[in-house]
């Protein structure tokens, strides 16, 4: 049986003849377009749609917290007061808090867990005290400390739908050096050691509808965190700066008159404007006493700050939408000056956030690029980078690490099971950011995140898609081996959505139902199954096919050409072209097929020709005779044997 559809002067044949029906070894329809059960259900909490169910439930905590931080034996001190909502329908009798600075020390699981030795180490935590507040009082409770972990046993159960309790921790801990912090620690500069603080307090776990309790130790990866407001407090000499998450609630009280002035002028100046030049930090005399730097940040999972004495200071206006504003501002040793380097960074802030803006308005007063340790780390409106970034490394790791304001800041993803989601999602955003800025004098983005090596992304990742040893999108974090964290974590995640927005749905569908799922899950927490579900409910495509050969598994995509077949055995009336799917993972693809006058015609392949057939000829009639048909001719697929994706006729 032949049918067949006339588009205009092109007639496109389904043939199905059982010769073409017939799937390879590498193929087989029935499989790439079984039925997929998602990993987690829709329910209640969690909408078929992709969205919050009607019943979707999620935990506050709200900190109060007061820090001391002496430069010179590098101890951090602090109390921590600690308001935890009980929204769940559950009653809870106990409470998990992370001590992430348990990392450090010689005893912890990550000892074991990596590959590489330690260049250092602490004694983690000094938990002085945990009192849980009841009857207007503070009762002493004695905590469990389970390496990274802490579960604090409450004398009266927590009621459900909105039950409050208050804990307090008294603690302190010694900053780690760079040299092995990792995400935080100090080092030094010309002017004064530079402090990235980070981890700094004990912080709830999540509870939530999927697990309940998310414990999983610190071993490497990031974070999973519950929302609420912060206030805190930073006591440093009074010759430090501290850049801090939020708002500086008390300029007036650490601040002097010029460099408020100036922070005034920021706010209304498109160009980046000085807060502390470096004149001003090599004149600043050292002081005794101190000063308590007070920030404020509401509807937050974190807050970090850097403090120094040897920063350079400056800031610039942000333009978000429906003409609301923030600051872009910069702290940078004196070393990070000079053409080309961090006089520039709030440039390179300003711009990444007005644009990623347009998916989702930055919701916080402020954005803090530090030039110190823990370069590459982010977190709620700051953000720490390398001193010696500069050029298009230092606008490409700027873009990316305030990119992740949105994922996983705003779009609260787990990063410790899923580090695919905030790393790859970020980096996607990051492409375009590349190409926006200045025209693309930085573009397109080509580093250790994404396509790193040589060809185009697509030839680059279907080189990972040949290694049989590499772990699937979806494998837990931790369990990602270093050679393929950034392969697979970033390069591959953001590639697959760069798929879906340029191949698969067409930024028309794409960018609405991106932006759809943002703005249901900001300050929320997302599983995969709930973006898989989103983006085909609100993109209105079933797309199963791609997340299970994309993400749950590493397929390979194949076609090829296989012939060029003249009608009726008469080239001057065109010719059948017939193109076979030798592999599992199926995509959209062009198909270019070039007549004998020079004209051509691309035809769109949609992935519903594989779902009964390894094999489709395509007749291509009116044109006169074909000369040769690529599959693929812009290279946009990660097509694994591209030799055969050609073929001339005769």
């Amino acid at each position: 049986m032949r049918l067949t559809f006339a588009l205009g002067a092109l007639a496109v044949s389904l043939a199905s003849t059982p010769a073409l029906a017939q799937a390879n070894d590498g193929f087989r329809p029935l499989e790439t377009f079984a039925p997929l059960t998602l990993p987690t259900p829709a329910n209640a909490y969690r909408s078929g749609s992709g969205a919050p169910g009607a019943a979707y439930w999620q935990n506050r905590v709200d900190y109060s917290i007061d820090a001391r931080l002496d430069p010179v034996s590098r101890v951090l001190n602090g109390q921590a007061v600690i308001r935890y909502t009980n929204n769940s329908p559950d009653v809870l009798d106990v409470l998990w808090l992370q001590l992430d600075q348990n990392l450090y020390r010689t005893d912890a699981r990550a000892v074991a867990f990596s590959a590489r030795p330690r260049r250092g180490s602490t004694d983690g935590y000094r938990i002085e005290r945990v009192e849980v507040k009841q009857d207007g009082g503070w009762v002493k409770v004695q905590p469990l400390i389970d390496d990274t972990r802490m579960r604090v046993t409450l004398p009266t159960a927590l009621s459900p739908k909105g039950g409050q309790v208050e804990v307090r921790v008294t603690y302190g801990y010694v900053v780690p050096s760079d040299e092995f912090g990792g995400r935080t620690g100090w080092m030094s500069s010309a002017n004064g050691d530079i402090f990235s603080i980070a981890q700094w307090y004990p912080r709830l776990a999540v509870y939530d509808d999927v697990r309940g309790w998310d414990t999983l130790p610190f071993l490497a990866n990031e974070f999973y965190l519950e929302y609420g407001d912060f206030d805190y407090t930073v006591t440093v000499p009074a010759d430090m700066v501290v850049a801090g998450s939020g708002e500086l609630t008390n300029p007036d009280q650490v601040l002097d008159a010029e460099q408020r002035r100036r922070l005034a002028q920021a706010h209304a100046s498109d160009r980046t404007v000085m807060i502390r030049t470096p004149e001003e930090v090599s004149a600043a005399p050292a002081g005794q006493a101190t000063k308590t730097w007070r920030f404020h940040m509401k509807n937050t999972r974190d807050v970090a700050f850097s403090a120094s004495r040897a920063f350079v200071w400056d800031a610039a206006r942000i333009n978000l939408p429906s003409g609301k504003t923030a600051l872009a501002q910069s702290v940078y040793p004196i070393e990070s000056v000079g053409p080309g380097r961090w006089g520039r960074s709030t440039e390179y802030l300003k711009h990444a956030v007005e644009t990623f803006s347009t998916w989702y308005p930055y919701p916080w007063p402020n954005a803090i690029n530090v030039a110190g340790p823990a370069a590459g780390m982010e977190y709620p409106g700051i953000v720490f980078d390398g001193v010696e970034d500069e050029g298009k490394t230092l606008f490409w790791i700027t873009a990316h690490e305030i990119g992740h304001s949105w994922f996983p800041m705003i779009v609260g993803f787990d990063e410790r099971r899923d580090a695919w989601m905030d790393e790859g999602f970020n980096t996607f955003i990051d492409v375009y950011e590349s190409d926006a800025f200045e025209g693309g004098v930085y573009g397109p983005k080509r580093d250790g995140e994404y396509a790193p090596g040589q060809g185009t992304p697509a030839e680059q990742i279907a080189a990972l898609l040949e290694d049989a040893a590499a772990p699937t999108v979806m494998t837990r974090a931790d369990a990602i081996q270093e050679k393929y964290r950034h392969p697979v974590t970033y390069f591959k995640s953001a590639f697959g959505l760069t798929l879906l927005r340029e191949d698969i749905l067409g930024p028309e569908r794409f960018d609405p139902a991106f932006r759809k799922f943002i703005a249901d899950w900001a300050f929320k927490h997302p599983k995969p199954s709930d973006f898989f579900r989103s983006m085909e409910s609100a993109g209105g495509e079933d797309m199963s096919w791609f997340w299970r050969g994309w993400y749950l598994n590493n397929w390979k995509h194949d076609l090829a050409v296989t012939a060029i077949t003249p009608i009726d055995g008469d080239p001057a009336k065109g010719a059948d072209v017939v193109v076979e799917n030798r592999d599992k993972l199926v995509l959209p693809a062009m198909l270019r097929v070039v007549f004998a006058d020079g004209s051509q015609i691309d035809q769109r392949i949609p992935v519903e020709t594989w779902l009964q057939r390894a094999s489709h000829a395509f007749r291509f009639a009116g044109h006169g005779a074909v000369v040769s048909a690529t599959v693929d001719p812009d290279r946009r697929l990660p097509d694994s044997h591209r030799d055969d994706n050609n073929r001339t006729a005769g």
